[in-house]
């Protein structure tokens, strides 16, 4: 099989490459993003591979139709940016990575509660300068407060493990509650109830219509203040305005995002030396209670190697006319 990874970083070929010495496969890799302007480099390959930020849109699609290519394969467990309709139109099929390492992004969103919270960030560049004074820096036991998880599938689930550790009570939102989190002691509530009794709210749920703008005006309202606010899942859950309102009148006390609702042409580049003219995201960078990584939840060795594993075997189940157990169709 032929693949074209698209929005190829040297991570994503060093892992591509060693995975494949198992499999065989000829891969090609390109830094550019899939868009209706890079369609055609698909040409003469059997397969293309997207990351988060590629847009595959009805155009997109019948372009990769027009070149035969028979196979989309995510290195993601998202697929919001797949125009799923339009790709089962077209007969491609669209596979993804569901479970590469959920511990690495439920570990990661702990990090930004945890950074967020003791300012460990603040004290490195202090004493770094041998500003020794813990002036500032007062945090909060995590133990006793309310957890609210918005989400309980597989991240959402470690989440659970780890902050059961600290003793905190958690609450959840799920449309289809985990018997293994309720096993754990987890409270199912709605989400009213979740937004209006937790210290720390964490998002773990999919991008879909349901969710786009989850947390709004009227769910903000609805929360304590001084909440802190953890997102590990994607940007569009958040509505940033909104967000960006709430910590100006100090109702967000404290904000942890490693997606940005229009990260899109800015994250996993370098961008130090250019002007950003995004002005929400300027905005949040400036407030010193808000923490901002650039879309690196996932970004363990385990999880690096699980994606290029996952997909890689799809592509040979693809050429086998085996059953593709991680496709995703149109509802």
């Amino acid at each position: 099989m032929k693949l074209l990874v698209f929005n190829a970083k040297p991570y994503d070929q060093e892992y591509f490459n060693k995975v494949n010495k198992q499999y065989g496969h000829i891969i090609e890799y390109l830094p550019e993003a899939l868009s209706l302007n890079t369609v055609e480099k698909a040409a003469g390959f059997n397969a293309v591979c997207v990351f988060v930020n590629d847009d595959v849109n009805a155009d997109v699609i019948k372009g990769l139709k027009k070149l035969d290519v028979g196979l989309i394969a995510l290195r993601c467990a998202g697929f919001n940016n797949v125009d799923l309709s339009a790709a089962g139109d077209a007969n491609i099929k669209v596979v993804r990575v569901p479970a590469y390492s959920p511990n690495s992004v439920a570990e990661h969103a702990v990090a930004l509660m945890l950074t967020l919270n003791r300012k460990t960030h603040k004290a490195y560049n202090r004493v770094r300068e041998c500003n020794f004074s813990i002036n500032g820096l007062m945090g909060f036991d995590l133990y006793n407060k309310t957890a609210g998880i918005i989400g309980t599938g597989r991240i959402g689930t470690e989440l659970v493990k780890i902050l059961n550790g600290f003793g905190m009570r958690i609450l959840a939102y799920d449309l289809y509650p985990n018997q293994i989190c309720t096993d754990l002691g987890v409270e199912y509530v709605s989400k009213e109830q979740l937004f209006t009794q937790s210290d720390i709210i964490s998002l773990h749920c999919p991008l879909m219509p349901e969710t786009e703008h989850l947390i709004n005006q009227q769910a903000l309202e609805l929360m304590k203040p001084s909440v802190m606010l953890i997102n590990t899942s994607r940007g569009a859950i958040l509505d940033t305005n909104a967000v960006v309102d709430a910590l100006r009148n100090r109702k967000i006390g404290y904000l942890g995002i490693d997606v940005y609702e229009q990260e899109a042409g800015l994250f996993f580049k370098d961008m130090s030396d250019q002007v950003i003219s995004d002005v929400c995201l300027q905005q949040l960078l400036v407030y010193p209670n808000v923490l901002v990584t650039g879309h690196q939840a996932f970004f363990t060795h385990e999880a690096m190697t699980s994606i290029a594993d996952t997909t890689l075997q799809s592509l040979q189940d693809f050429e086998q006319n085996k059953p593709l157990i991680n496709q995703v169709v149109a509802n």
